[in-house]
């Protein structure tokens, strides 16, 4: 498992500032790289290869990136805008993560910056002659650097900020969550299956703020289990609200300096995370789907692909993998319940679909498919949501013969 240090920061690589800060510092460098080489080169060779125009090249890749920089952040925004009104302002996060996204616009400010610097040495008449040549091939490099990234950027603004695009995206981080705990489904620690098994003597530790757990170090309570002789159990999942009079962990024993400890080893944020999370996936998923079948959008299709992205979600709990390593012999973990996973998505989708016979059809193969999967309580969990929406159906008031195609694909799912 990730540990917390590496946990923040592979988050702060997913920040803008970082990337765009890390290549303007290396195109500085290359800016001043010709200090290094021109040394070696001939004198006479900058006339022959027509270095002399590396200035003028250099004054249109500045003007230039500065106004496709400007004009990219604004269509950024825009995305940003559409993905939060016409699919889920959860979803935003993600695209603002997108490394594509991040890796365009570094490479625009890194060009532009390195013809600033390129263009203010120039002036200082620092270079010569023969730098002008190292200084000319890196600005034919960083030129061609542009130009393909220009192309991947126009095709790639055809997509961005698209419904479809943006629940892809949210697809995929369901998807990587979702294996990563079918992997683990004890974050590398022990089963917890009942918090009654909690042994009577331990000491509840609460959180020191408010908000969603994001991430737990389950390395780092390990170690500290180990230290003290003690065995840790974890009673909030990534994804719970806490506060702080609800407990996170308990262990038996140990002084405040260890419950201390124990607490820092959880990440707590004011928004969920995916990585961690595979249910805040599935929360964002249903969401889009309910946004689609608002009256004010009406657009069942949308829905009817969401079902189809959960049934892959899902369907990833029902593949074979091998027994779980215990890495964290000293640590307790509650596993996720089947239950949970389908009320997530299917209990909102099923009462904003509730007149749709098309949706109610698409959730009641859903079902199905989910109720012939190899997985821990899947059947009983299908049964009971595909009952509740045939409920929520009737109660909405639809046609008998919409009912009655929708009740259709339900028969699988009825106890012999």
């Amino acid at each position: 498992m990730t540990s917390k240090f590496f946990w923040h920061l592979r988050l702060l690589s997913r920040k803008l500032w970082v990337r765009a800060t890390l290549i303007s510092l290396l195109a500085a460098a290359a800016a001043l790289v010709a200090f290094v080489i021109s040394p070696y080169l001939p004198e006479d060779l900058s006339a022959e290869i027509g270095a002399d125009s590396v200035d003028n090249i250099l004054s249109i890749i500045a003007s230039s990136m500065l106004a496709v920089t400007t004009f990219s952040l604004s269509t950024m925004v825009t995305a940003y805008g559409a993905a939060t009104s016409n699919v889920t302002p959860r979803a935003t996060r993600l695209i603002m993560e997108d490394s594509t996204t991040q890796n365009v616009l570094a490479a625009f400010v890194g060009s532009f910056l390195y013809s600033l610097v390129a263009i203010i040495t120039l002036a200082m008449g620092a270079y010569g002659n023969r730098g002008r040549i190292v200084l000319f091939f890196v600005t034919i490099l960083v030129v061609v650097l542009i130009v393909v990234t220009l192309l991947r950027w126009i095709d790639y603004l055809m997509r961005l900020g698209r419904v479809g695009e943006t629940t892809k995206r949210v697809e995929q981080a369901a998807v990587r969550a979702m294996t990563q705990r079918h992997k683990q489904p004890y974050l590398g620690g022990r089963p917890l299956y009942d918090r009654k098994s909690v042994a009577t003597d331990c000491i509840e530790i609460c959180a020191p703020e408010i908000g969603y757990v994001d991430h737990i170090d389950t390395a780092a309570l390990q170690k500290l289990a180990e230290q003290h002789g003690t065995d840790i159990y974890v009673l909030a999942l990534p994804g719970t609200f806490i506060d702080t009079k609800r407990a996170v962990a308990a262990t038996s024993g140990g002084d405040q300096n260890l419950h201390d400890k124990i607490a820092k080893a959880f990440s707590i944020d004011a928004e969920r995370s995916f990585d961690q999370d595979p249910r805040f996936g599935l929360i964002v998923l249903a969401e889009i789907a309910q946004r689609a079948l608002s009256p004010a959008v009406n657009d069942p299709g949308t829905a009817i692909d969401v079902i189809g992205r959960v049934v892959r979600v899902l369907s990833i709990w029902g593949e074979r993998v091998d027994a779980e390593d215990v890495l964290f012999p000293n640590i307790h973990v509650s596993p996720i319940v089947a239950e949970e996973l389908f009320d997530d998505f299917f209990l909102p989708v099923a009462r904003d679909g509730a007149g749709l016979v098309e949706v109610q059809v698409r959730l009641q193969k859903a079902l199905s498919a989910l109720a012939r999967l190899d997985a821990p309580h899947y059947r009983e969990a299908a049964a009971k949501h595909a009952a509740l929406a045939l409920d929520r159906m009737r109660n909405a008031g639809g046609m008998e013969i919409d009912i009655s195609r929708a009740e259709a694909f339900a028969l699988a799912l009825r106890p012999a």
